[in-house]
């Protein structure tokens, strides 16, 4: 007696019949099957468009990044070898009277200047003479800066005019302050031509202008600007040395692509006796801080958009399983009729896989759309790594495959008088 189906052709399911039955299961359920791509799109989309904001932002930080700091130089006064100052008192700074022109006659060089912090007793007071309030209720950083390091700091002028080569020279108690110390100690820009003045301790300085910001030599909290020779007479010389806090610096603001030869020849260019007595600082490797910055941040949003496939593959993996339990009737048919369980097991699969292609091809649009408006509209450069952004449709095919593969393994294991009972 021979096997039962002896002479019977084998059942199978070729390529072009599983795409088809992949299709046909998709048209009859719109609506399910765009609940189960919605995971995938949505997946695929903020994977393409976090990591391509990220690519934009990190963009932009590098070229600020190349237009600011890499004009950057700073020079730092080490102190003399041999302390040649009076008992109790500081040595005279390093740089040159003449500091500002030497450094403008060195080729690239746009402007440069000395600065440092003002040394001031414990308990220090700074009042106004037309504040609305006593005085200051902020610490306030007095820094002394010649003319070329203000021009160097390039400050955002709300009001009045920068410290002048003049007003240096004559050792004038005028002042440059910024809006925050402005405004605590009641000084309105609209007042500046009633020449206001600052009370440092009983000193009075005019205020001859109000700034916002400045782009160099940027000082923590409230801060108020005067002539070096006018500190000089009323402080005494800062204190040298790398590390303290009043040393006396030099920022130098140069050409584009010049500051690694302003480094080189700075110092001996300032002090030709003694160049070792001045630390210079060039700007880092714009390439090297381009490259951890992108690295950083794309490391950081790839979790991110990593979590966000996760959350559309457990999506596609939890609609696909209730697909399985809505359809149990239809397996048990197809199994009574001859379909093997590695057939139905590919049904499923090839479902679940053209649905996470499919959002795949939707949320890739979707993502680079996204960057491109974004990048448009804070007019940047769009920036899109093909290595993202091109496989993105093929990560979809694979988040579809694996989280299919479960409940098309339970389908395959459905037994056919189970299923049609259930029917």
């Amino acid at each position: 007696m021979g096997r039962p189906g002896a002479g019977l052709p084998l059942p199978r399911l070729t390529v072009r019949d599983t795409a088809a039955e992949a299709i046909a299961g998709i048209v009859q359920r719109p609506g399910r099957a765009g609940l189960t791509m919605l995971g995938t799109v949505l997946g695929v989309g903020a994977f393409v468009a976090v990591l391509g904001l990220t690519a934009t932002g990190a963009g932009q930080i590098s070229r600020q990044f190349s237009v600011l700091e890499d004009t950057t130089v700073t020079v730092a006064d080490n102190g003399p070898a041999n302390d040649v100052a009076s008992p109790g008192t500081n040595p005279p700074i390093g740089f040159p009277a003449d500091a500002d022109a030497t450094a403008d006659h060195i080729k690239g060089v746009v402007a440069a200047g000395v600065w440092w912090p003002v040394a001031l007793p414990q308990g220090t007071n700074f009042s106004a003479s037309l504040a609305l309030s006593g005085e200051a209720s902020q610490t306030v950083n007095l820094l002394a800066v010649s003319p070329g390091a203000v021009k160097a700091m390039v400050p955002a002028m709300v009001a009045g005019s920068p410290l002048s080569t003049y007003e240096n020279d004559t050792a004038q108690h005028v002042a440059m302050i910024d809006t925050s110390t402005a405004s605590a100690l009641g000084i309105s820009p609209a007042r500046l031509p009633s020449h206001p003045a600052v009370f440092v301790n009983g000193i009075a300085y005019t205020v001859v202008g109000i700034y916002s910001s400045a782009q160099r030599v940027v000082s923590g909290g409230s801060a108020m600007l005067i002539p070096e020779n006018t500190a000089l007479a009323d402080y005494g010389n800062p204190q040298p040395g790398i590390g303290t806090q009043e040393e006396a610096q030099m920022v130098i603001a140069t050409r584009t692509g010049a500051a690694e030869a302003v480094s080189r020849e700075i110092a001996a260019a300032e002090l030709p006796t003694d160049p070792h007595r001045l630390v210079v600082t060039p700007p880092p490797n714009p390439l090297k801080l381009q490259g951890e910055v992108n690295g950083d941040l794309a490391g950081l949003f790839l979790i991110l958009a990593l979590i966000s496939l996760l959350i559309g593959a457990v999506g596609i993996a939890n609609t696909t399983l209730v697909a399985v339990l809505e359809r149990t009737g239809e397996i048990g048919v197809r199994r009574a009729v001859g379909a093997r369980p590695r057939h139905i097991a590919a049904q499923f699969l090839a479902e679940s896989t053209a649905l996470g292609t499919l959002g795949g091809l939707i949320g890739t649009c979707i993502g680079v759309g996204i960057v491109v408006i974004f990048a448009a509209a804070q007019n940047w450069t769009a920036v899109l790594n093909p290595v993202y952004t091109l496989p993105a449709p093929l990560i979809g095919s694979v988040i579809g495959l694996l989280a299919g593969a479960y409940p098309a393994l339970r389908a395959a294991r459905t037994s056919p008088l189970a299923a049609l009972r259930h029917a």
